[in-house]
Formats: C-alpha cells, sequence, structure tokens
C-alpha cells in the first residue's frame, strides 16, 4: 500500500543543509530574485501545507474559478518562495482550455459541493484546528483524573438542514469513535468513510506535535469524506456532531436510514430460554462450513457478483499502481537531493576559483561555475515542489485503497443479513419438522396426553414469532441490497470523475516544471556558452 498519505513521504532531506542552498542566490547577481522564505521552516507546517494549500509553486488545476487566479497571485508576490521562475506557458494553455469545458464541484477553500445539477450551488466546508489540552473532570476523583485533547471543529455551510452557516464546536476523538459507531448502524450497506486509527503505537513512536498534527489532518479529511456523501451528509449524527455544542450525548438518536438491527430480528419476540440463540447464526455458519446436510443461501444477484469481481480485480491493480507511484516519488525525490548536492559542490570550485583567479580564463571559469551552481539549486527546488504536488495528486490511489476498506465493509453487513435470513430459515424448517412429528404421534394416540398438544400450540406460536422474523430479515436484506446497487453506480460515477482530475493535474504538472527545468538549463547553457566555444 502507498505510504505517502498526509505527507507520510517526508520531503527531501538533502545530506547539507537546506538553508545552505537557499542562502546561494545571496552571493549570486540574481540576489535580487531571492526568496524572503526559506524552505527550512517547521517540517510539521510543510506537512499540513502540502496536505491542503502548500507554499510551494502549485500549477492549479481545481475545477473552479478563475485557473490563473493562482499564477496572478504569484506574480503580484515578488518575494514569494519561487518568484525566480516563471509560470510555465503549457500549463496556462493546458489549464485555460480544461477550464473552459469543465463544471465546478470542488472549490479552491476545499469546500465540498454537491454533484447533482439542481443542488449544486449548495457547499459544505470543515475544518480541524486549535488543539487544546482539557482536564478530564469525569475522572478527576480517580488518582487526579488525566488529560485529553479536544479540536475545534469549524463548519461553513449553505445546506439548509444546518440551519445556518457557519459554527464551531470542540470535539475530542473519542467522539469521532462516536460517530463512526453510529453511522455503521444507522447506514448499513453504504459506502461509509472509514475513520482514522487512533494511532496509539505512533503516539508513543512519534514527536507529540506531529502526533497531533496528524491526527487533525486525519480528522478534517474523514469528516470531509462524510460531507461529501449525498445521504451521510444529512445525517442526523453528522449534523449534531458539527453543531450542537457540548459533548455528543450517549443515546442514538433516530434516523429516517436507520437499519433495523439484524439481531433483534432474531430475537424478538422470545423468551429468556432462548437467551442461547444469539450463538445460532455462528453455529449456522459453522454447520455449513463443515458439510451441514442442508447447502447454504448463497448470493444468487449475478450483477451484484459481477461488480464485486470487477472491484477486487481494481484493487489489486490499485495496490499494484500504488507502488509504482511510490516508486516514482522516491526516485523524484532523489534527483532533487542529487541536484541540491551538485549545487554545493559547484559553489565550493566557484568559491575556490575566485580566490585563486588571476587570469581572465579563470574568472570565467568561476563565473560558469557560479552559473552551474545556480541553475543546480533552482532545479533542486523545482524537484521538489513537483514532488509535492505528485504526492498531492497520486494521493488520491491512497484514497480508493480506504474506499476499498469501505466497500469491504459493506459486503460485511450483507452477508450478515444473509446469515441471518438463512438462521431464520433453517429455524423454521426444523420447527416445521418438529410440529408434523408431534402432530404425527398426536394422531395415532387417541385422547393424546394434555401435555403433548400444549407443546403443539407453544411451538406453532414459535413458528408464527420466527415467520416474523425471516420477513423483518428478509427486508433488511432487501434494503442492504438496494443500498449496495445505489453505492456501486455512484462509486463508479466518482471513481472516473476522481481519477479523471487525477491524471489531468499529473500531467499538467509533470509538463509544466519539466518546462520550467528546461528554462532553467536553457539559460545556464546560454551563459556558459561562451567559456564552452573557447574550450572547443
Amino acid at each position: 500500500m502507498m505510504t505517502y498519505d498526509n505527507q507520510r513521504f517526508e520531503e527531501p532531506q538533502f545530506y547539507s543543509s537546506r538553508e545552505e542552498m537557499d542562502s546561494l542566490l545571496l552571493h549570486d547577481d540574481f540576489s535580487k530574485s531571492k526568496p524572503s522564505s526559506s524552505t527550512g521552516g517547521d517540517d510539521d507546517h510543510r506537512r499540513r501545507s502540502i496536505s491542503t494549500t502548500a507554499p510551494f509553486a502549485e500549477i492549479p488545476t481545481s475545477e473552479s474559478g478563475d485557473p490563473l487566479v493562482h499564477l496572478s497571485s504569484f506574480h503580484q508576490n515578488p518575494k514569494s518562495f519561487n518568484s525566480f521562475v516563471d509560470p510555465p506557458s503549457y500549463a496556462d494553455a493546458v489549464i485555460r482550455s480544461f477550464e473552459s469545458v469543465q463544471s465546478a464541484q470542488i472549490s479552491d477553500n476545499d469546500a465540498v459541493s454537491t454533484s447533482e445539477p439542481s443542488v449544486s450551488h449548495y457547499f459544505i466546508r470543515i475544518s480541524v484546528t486549535e488543539p487544546r489540552k482539557k482536564h478530564d473532570l469525569a475522572n478527576s476523583v480517580v488518582s487526579g483524573g488525566k488529560n485529553y485533547l479536544t479540536y475545534l471543529v469549524t463548519t461553513w455551510t449553505n445546506l439548509p438542514e444546518f440551519n445556518g452557516t457557519e459554527f464551531s464546536v470542540r470535539r475530542r476523538f473519542k467522539e469521532v469513535v462516536m460517530l463512526s459507531d453510529r453511522l455503521s448502524e444507522s447506514y448499513r450497506g453504504f459506502f461509509i468513510p472509514t475513520r482514522p486509527d487512533k494511532g496509539v503505537v505512533e503516539s508513543q513512536v512519534m514527536q507529540k506535535h506531529e502526533f497531533i498534527e496528524q491526527r487533525m489532518m486525519a480528522m478534517e479529511k474523514y469528516l470531509r469524506k462524510l460531507a461529501a456523501h449525498p445521504v451521510i451528509r444529512n445525517s442526523e449524527d453528522l449534523r449534531m456532531f458539527l453543531q450542537v455544542q457540548g459533548n455528543l450525548p450517549l443515546m442514538r438518536t433516530s434516523n429516517v436510514a436507520a437499519a433495523v438491527d439484524l439481531r433483534e430480528v432474531v430475537h424478538q419476540g422470545k423468551g429468556g430460554r432462548d437467551l442461547v440463540r444469539m450463538f445460532k447464526e455462528l453455529r449456522q455458519s459453522v454447520t455449513y462450513g463443515w458439510g451441514g446436510t442442508k447447502p447454504p443461501l448463497v448470493e444468487e444477484d449475478k450483477d451484484f457478483l459481477e461488480k464485486k469481481m470487477k472491484l477486487q480485480d481494481f484493487e489489486l491493480k490499485l495496490s499494484n499502481v500504488s507502488l509504482q507511484a511510490e516508486s516514482l516519488v522516491k526516485a523524484q525525490q532523489d534527483v532533487g537531493e542529487t541536484m541540491g548536492q551538485l549545487g554545493l559542490v559547484f559553489v565550493k570550485l566557484n568559491k575556490l576559483e575566485t580566490e585563486e583567479a588571476v587570469f581572465i580564463s579563470q574568472k570565467t571559469r568561476a563565473r560558469d561555475m557560479k552559473n552551474m551552481a545556480t541553475s543546480s539549486v533552482k532545479a533542486s527546488r523545482l524537484y521538489r515542489e513537483l514532488n509535492a504536488q505528485t504526492i498531492k495528486h497520486l494521493d488520491k490511489l491512497h484514497d480508493y485503497l480506504g474506499v476499498m476498506l469501505d466497500v469491504n465493509n459493506a459486503y460485511s453487513y450483507r452477508s450478515k443479513a444473509l446469515l441471518t435470513v438463512q438462521t431464520v430459515v433453517s429455524e423454521i424448517s426444523i420447527l416445521t419438522s418438529r410440529i408434523e412429528k408431534l402432530e404425527a404421534a398426536a394422531f395415532k394416540i387417541f385422547g393424546a396426553e394434555r401435555t403433548g398438544i400444549q407443546k403443539i400450540d407453544e411451538l406453532k406460536e414459535t413458528m408464527r414469532v420466527t415467520e416474523d422474523a425471516k420477513d423483518r430479515a428478509v427486508k433488511e436484506y432487501k434494503r442492504i441490497k438496494e443500498t449496495n446497487k445505489t453505492e456501486f453506480e455512484r462509486l463508479d460515477k466518482e471513481k472516473r470523475e476522481d481519477f479523471f482530475k487525477m491524471l489531468k493535474g499529473f500531467v499538467v504538472n509533470q509538463a509544466g516544471y519539466a518546462e520550467k527545468m528546461a528554462s532553467v538549463w536553457e539559460t545556464c547553457a546560454k551563459e556558459t556558452s561562451g567559456y564552452a566555444q573557447s574550450c572547443s
């Protein structure tokens, strides 16, 4: 699996200090173009910025707004990180032509827009910021209690269900887990985004501020995925999480889409003597697995089975592609490091030649080495920027590996629903057989015992309750089947759109930065051409 989610790939770390490379332009003829911000800033800030709006020179590929907005702001700030490089004309042309035929779905401020044309003006944006330590008053009596972190969850939206446009609440990670559990119970069969892990091991290994930063990013990403889902977006549980002040209530909220509890389907109407029935589904699966007399009910939806096989094949290919993308990111990182080291070597040679220069040829050679050093450092920076953008675009591969996990979770609910149907059908068969045997025995004996007749009546009552349970189980199974079908259609549509955007952004950035690098080396070739001609 890919490991660069939330900037898991570290930015290139040169063996020589990055500050040393950034300071190279201070001593050359291009000092007027020197960037004012150092690239050797806080690593956590870089991780945060790469996954949201990085300070690196980005070739905008958003689907909304003026495609030249970012480029114009780039020119207006001459002290920006890469103001010495002009935006690539190739990327400008491609983006302008592409934006003219594409409609907006995701705005530049990461707001999630609805995909339906009739409600395309609705949006919801969520951010998670400002971690704050809080004392656990509930456990304050026991050994002084303990502290936990809360995060500020801010929401901007114009959805009418929220009765407001902007609101903020403080939530702890435990409440994110609670939200995930409630959604899983209420929306069986939906492809519900998987919540971020608690990360106990990471919290012990990583620096505390790094762990908190990654957790905030993971929570924000998770909440945005929930808000992007066309059904879960309208969930009462999600609305309460985003809008209601204070701790979340422990009680489950009533939800229109709430599914029937499959265990209640089997247990409802039974007495305490049937407590053991909670193990029947497990026993049923084990019995069939070891060659029971009756074959288990199998999935008969051919369309579902075909789509399931295709998704399994897609998941396998996606894993392979993610590994190749990881190799690409590592290769670009290595090239950037090598370019940076090459620039430092030329700086040292330039210093040596300048100090020892006596003849004009030596001064010319020193000037050319200075040009080579400057070009190498520029190329190194461009590779670092390109790598950051590559991670940003190809991170969609890792996202879809997570989506495959969501799909598998939905499959498990469907399998459980089918197993429930299978269990009650088997139980009905057993009850029918017992009733027939008792009735046959009573028919043979004239004036059958009263206890035998009572036993038959009890079994018939149990049969009636079990048949009602079967009807509910079948209804629940059909509901999950229909939900799966709808979710498959949504996934296919979103997958096409997301992968098209990913490839478009990846190609435009590769071509644009290639043009930038070509321009840098072309300028270097012209500046050093005089010395090359004199040596030939």
